[in-house]
């Protein structure tokens, strides 16, 4: 029996997406729920699972192909039988709808088990790499000829490319990256760098935008961290970060200053009562920004364990356009790159934006002393039209007030 594969909506606003890559070949067998095909959008990566199990007859478009939400992608032969040695496939989410074609094909292809998971081997020569993972190297100067493939046949994966900058590479057996032989080299922009670039000017050209600094003074902070980190990672398994406590210190400052919270809209202003925080993250396609929703309901470890839940999915191409969605205020770390002071771009329809810097130890006076202390400055980048300076500048003091007395977010004071 033929079985058409079709593109699932994947958000209300996406009505295109790109082919990144096949995961299985023609001729292979895929088990019901295993990725079938990984997807570009100007939101997000995703893999759409095989809606049955069967041997993939062909497929209709190519890699690199723009094609509609709902077009027909590929066919599948339901009635080819599993080979013995192929295990069922975790089910993913969402999982695409697919209608039966209304005639059989043909011919059928004799099933071969297509690989759950191969053991990384290096690629050697030119890589075998569809468009998403050349485009990820080409952006994090990455030789592709020096990263392990784990895709079939030892394809290279934009996940490959990815784990290959994490851990420090830039070619096999730590050879020096390749030269280019070329003066320039030209890389299509991806859908979802291409929306990063306009959104940013979109936020530049749309907002009244402006910026208030201040510096925090992270002893408390640290101290905080320090005492409390062995029993925080052995009861909830996962370490106490500083993101959880600016987490919780924006949540006060917006509950404070509700302006920051708001957004535009027909000319009314719309004050949110929920706090769906947005953090940035560099993932092997660019600067991407999910949501932890609710985030005011949320513990410490809640926080901590969410974003490092986002951050690795990111990290992996898994983030969904649901990932995306609602977010009321966005915290940027550029600290963690080792920058000592920006000014962070709004995220449109947001009217806030902070930035965390490095932590540098500067003499700073204390009590009618001069000591040496740890700070961070911050950047708090707001929307001029309904925020005015009086309501920023408070913000960014509250969220100064709160990082240095962390004990008071505990309080509720």
């Amino acid at each position: 029996m033929a079985l058409d594969v079709t593109i699932p909506q994947i958000g209300e606003s996406v009505a295109t997406v790109f082919i990144s890559r096949w995961i299985v070949q023609p001729g292979d067998y895929v088990a019901k729920g295993a990725p079938l095909v990984e997807l570009d959008s100007d939101k997000a990566s995703m893999e759409v699972p095989a809606p049955e199990g069967g041997v993939v007859v062909e497929h209709l478009v190519e890699e690199g192909d723009e094609i509609d939400v709902g077009a027909v992608v590929a066919r599948l032969d339901t009635s080819a039988e599993a080979p013995a040695d192929t295990a069922p496939a975790e089910p993913l989410a969402p999982e695409p709808k697919a209608a039966p074609a209304k005639d059989a094909p043909a011919s059928k292809p004799a099933p071969k088990a297509a690989a759950a998971s191969q053991p990384p081997a290096p690629t050697g020569g030119a890589a075998k790499a569809g468009p998403a993972a050349r485009a990820a190297a080409s952006e994090q100067g990455v030789a592709l000829d020096g990263v392990a493939g784990t895709g079939r046949g030892g394809r290279v994966t934009t996940g490959d490319v990815s784990r290959h900058v994490a851990a420090g590479g830039t070619s096999a057996g730590g050879a020096a990256p390749a030269v280019p032989t070329q003066r320039v080299t030209r890389v299509k922009m991806s859908p979802l760098r291409r929306t990063i670039a306009r959104r940013l000017v979109q936020a530049q050209h749309e907002a009244a935008m402006l910026t208030t600094f201040n510096e925090i003074d992270m002893s408390a902070a640290m101290a905080m961290r320090k005492r409390w980190q062995d029993a925080f990672v052995a009861k909830h398994g996962v370490k106490l970060g500083f993101m959880s406590i600016f987490a919780k210190a924006v949540i006060d400052a917006l509950k404070a200053f509700p302006a920051v919270n708001a957004e535009i809209g027909d000319n009314e202003i719309v004050f949110k009562h929920y706090y769906n925080l947005a953090f940035a993250v560099s993932g092997p396609k660019g600067l991407v920004v999910p949501v932890l929703k609710d985030a005011d309901t949320l513990s410490f470890a809640e926080v901590e364990k969410g974003i490092s839940e986002l951050a690795g999915r990111a990290r992996d191409n898994k983030l969904l356009p649901s990932d995306f969605e609602d977010g009321t205020f966005t915290i940027s770390n550029g600290g963690v790159f080792g920058s000592m002071m920006s000014t962070p771009i709004l995220n449109p329809p947001q009217v806030g934006i902070l930035g965390m810097h490095n932590i540098i130890e500067r003499p700073v006076a204390v009590a009618g002393k001069v000591e040496i202390r740890p700070m961070m400055y911050v950047a708090l980048s707001y929307d001029h039209r309904i925020i005015d300076g009086r309501e920023a500048v408070g913000f960014l003091v509250r969220v100064k007030d709160c990082v240095e007395n962390p004990e008071r977010m505990l309080l509720e004071a």
